[in-house]
């Protein structure tokens, strides 16, 4: 694995998580696999199926996805606050495992001017437990899976 290819995390204020990654790919592509249901469904869930019930990626519009876990089936869903193609959007995001407990999430996909986009994920807790529940939860490793399946994808488009 090269240095791209593992996300790194920081906590850089309260209540705030940042991940962030490299992909070798074109930022428009990046975009599509974040922003088209057929895309999205290829990554998201880690190598495992995931149905894309709804999404509209418009500011306001819904989004839910619902993933095959280990043991049992789990949800993911939200709301878009903000959609700026192809370089940004912002949503909420709650997770079935953490059932009430909302983040904002801000993606923003870098072009770096050389084939590669930056991807700066920006997750807005609403308290210091909350993103400590969310860093304890395997969260970084379903991140590092779902980006290895998203590296796959993009060699295909």
């Amino acid at each position: 694995m090269t240095t791209a290819e593992v996300p790194s995390l920081t906590t850089p204020a309260d209540r705030v998580i940042v991940i962030e990654r490299t992909f070798d790919a074109p930022r428009d592509q990046v975009w599509r696999a974040w922003t088209e249901p057929e895309l999205i469904a290829q990554w998201w869930g880690r190598g495992r199926k995931t149905v894309v019930q709804q999404m509209e990626v418009r500011k306001g519009g819904h989004w839910h996805f619902v993933v095959d876990g280990k043991s049992e089936t789990q949800g993911f869903r939200g709301r878009y606050r903000e959609v700026t193609p192809p370089s940004r959007f912002v949503w909420t995001l709650e997770w079935d495992g953490m059932p009430g407990y909302l983040t904002i999430d801000t993606v923003e996909l870098v072009d770096l001017g050389d084939g590669r986009t930056k991807l700066i994920n920006t997750s807005q807790f609403l308290t210091d437990e909350e993103r400590d529940m969310s860093l304890k939860s395997g969260m970084m490793e379903g991140v590092r899976d779902a980006y290895q399946a998203l590296d796959k994808l993009l060699t295909t488009l």
